[in-house]
């Protein structure tokens, strides 16, 4: 059950919508996304995962593990306190090039890219002229000529729309700029606290002083490597970018580590729930803005007088009025079902006051958590409300975010 459970998690679908008038989603399986396996993108680890016991399932476009040998509950747990390996590589790689490449990207995202330190990145998220998000990405500042973006697989077909057409409106006034996409390489995420013990034998990089957020192009067990102190799981870990015909060989050489394990997207669905963070089809879509989604950190402070990118002023006259609903966490004080996508959350009375938008059991915490949206009313943490999962109403309360404590390699103040 848990398998199917998180296979409808990581789907990706449009992010349901409450109220009286919207329509209640169908959660489509992983099996029927596609007609067949053959009709899928397979990443340059596709035939290493079929060796070593993979379960593969349709995500974005790709066949890509969902599960190993190991339950989703012991990978989720390995990852927490050892190393694992996931193969990201259906993420879109992507670099903006060129003498305006800060304006530009500034002009796509909200975040203050010009204020970043060369080597240093953020997430931040892609806007469309209602101010809705198009995507979550994170944005590195390799120098003020080159920009590293990681767009989600899931929304590459629609995010290289919206930046070709910025970028040649852009390019028609003048600006400099190119958009480039890294189809040659794969994408690797290698999370845990003993993940940097693995790493550092195999490279020169000292990464006792390689913080979170920093960006480098160094060389890991002899191969050209783009490595970023960055992750999804809410532990300290490394997103690693090579080349295709290198990543076989790093992996079995990261994998020869006792510590380390492949672990699928079952566990990183939970890993990111866990850590209180987005999946974009669920948690984000085009009719959901940052302040919404709690993300208005992501809007540089630098930038919230003019607002200079896409959508900005609609978001300009959110961040003076504010937004009538809030991202936030469940947790349950009551035994039911978890929660889902579109469990629909109510006031004792029955009055619909919000929705799930993530759910599942938490095997760290071992017991169900959520995410979703209410009315900000009912925002703040600790509002008793009831969640209803297949007809049946469980009790719970708003909670704060992350649910574990998250690990994050920072400076010593």
């Amino acid at each position: 059950a848990m398998l199917r459970v998180a296979a409808q998690a990581v789907a990706k679908r449009a992010a349901p919508q409450w109220g009286a008038a919207a329509a209640r989603p169908a959660l489509v399986p992983f099996a029927r996304c596609y007609a067949d396996d053959a009709n899928l993108l397979k990443t340059a680890l596709y035939d290493f995962h079929l060796e070593m016991g993979a379960k593969m399932v349709p995500f974005a476009g790709h066949s890509m593990p969902i599960q190993y040998g190991d339950s989703i509950m012991d990978a989720t747990k390995h990852c927490r306190t050892e190393a694992s390996i996931f193969d990201v590589s259906h993420m879109l790689g992507s670099s903006i090039r060129g003498k305006d490449a800060i304006k530009f990207t500034e002009r796509i995202v909200v975040g203050d890219i010009a204020g970043l330190k060369n080597g240093t990145g953020t997430l931040s998220v892609v806007t469309n002229e209602h101010g809705g998000i198009i995507d979550d990405t994170v944005v590195t500042k390799i120098n003020d000529q080159d920009v590293y973006i990681v767009l989600n697989g899931g929304c590459s077909e629609k995010d290289q729309a919206h930046i070709n057409k910025h970028l040649a409106e852009f390019k028609k006034n003048g600006g400099d700029a190119e958009f480039i996409v890294h189809a040659d390489r794969s994408l690797l995420a290698f999370q845990g606290p003993k993940a940097v013990d693995v790493l550092q034998p195999l490279t020169k990089l000292d990464l006792k002083t390689f913080y979170f957020g920093m960006f480098t192009e160094t060389k890991i067990d002899g191969k050209d490597v783009w490595i970023t102190r960055t992750g999804y799981t809410g532990e300290d870990g490394f997103e690693i970018s090579l080349k295709k015909q290198d990543t076989v060989s790093l992996t079995k050489k990261l994998l020869e580590n006792p510590a380390s394990r492949l672990c699928g997207l079952g566990a990183r669905d939970s890993l990111r729930l866990e850590a209180g963070l987005c999946l974009y089809g669920n948690d984000l879509n085009e009719q959901i803005g940052p302040l919404e989604a709690g993300l208005t950190w992501t809007i540089g402070k630098s930038r919230r007088d003019d607002c200079s990118f896409v959508g900005g002023d609609v978001i300009k006259k959110q961040l003076a009025d504010g937004v009538a609903k809030r991202r936030v966490g469940f947790k349950f004080t009551g035994k039911g079902a978890p929660a889902r996508g579109g469990s629909v959350v109510k006031l004792a009375d029955g009055t619909v006051v919000g929705e799930i938008t993530s759910g599942g059991f938490s095997p760290v915490l071992g017991e169900n958590i959520a995410m979703g949206y209410v009315q900000k009313a009912f925002a703040k943490a600790g509002t008793e409300l009831m969640v209803e999962t297949r007809g049946k109403s469980t009790p719970a309360v708003t909670a704060k975010m992350p649910f574990v404590t998250c690990h994050y390699h920072r400076p010593s103040a």
